[in-house]
């Protein structure tokens, strides 16, 4: 498997261990939910040389930050000006993991209940 998929898989299994976090398929792509409010959209497209990882995040903090990046735009149908964040990477591309790591988290944070925040910050 190529290393792209391979973190990507790891990306998914990190937004699913989150408190209470459920993994949803519409449209074809990964939504990782936390009360049915969705904290992270991850398409991934497995052709052999022409992988791609494309991920969308809600980031109240550092989404002037993450758009100053070439791989991250305002996510389309409205969500970007509601401080979510899209980056893709193609099958030449690193992900790169600390960054999306706290991406996921920022994430999680502004969508989850305080009471689940909390519960995440105890463990």
């Amino acid at each position: 498997m190529h290393a792209l998929l391979e973190n990507a898989e790891a990306l998914k299994a990190l937004a699913r261990s989150y408190p209470e976090a459920t993994e949803d398929f519409p449209w074809g792509e990964s939504a990782f939910k936390v009360k049915n409010k969705v904290f992270v959209f991850m398409h991934v497209t497995p052709t052999a040389g022409a992988e791609r990882v494309s991920m969308s995040f809600k980031l109240p903090t550092s989404r002037h930050q993450a758009l100053s990046l070439p791989f991250a735009s305002p996510t389309g149908y409205g969500l970007g000006k509601h401080g979510w964040v899209t980056a893709v990477f193609d099958h030449e591309a690193a992900l790169p993991m600390p960054l999306i790591t706290a991406w996921i988290d920022e994430s999680y944070r502004a969508v989850a209940p305080k009471k689940l925040v909390a519960a995440l910050d105890a463990r």
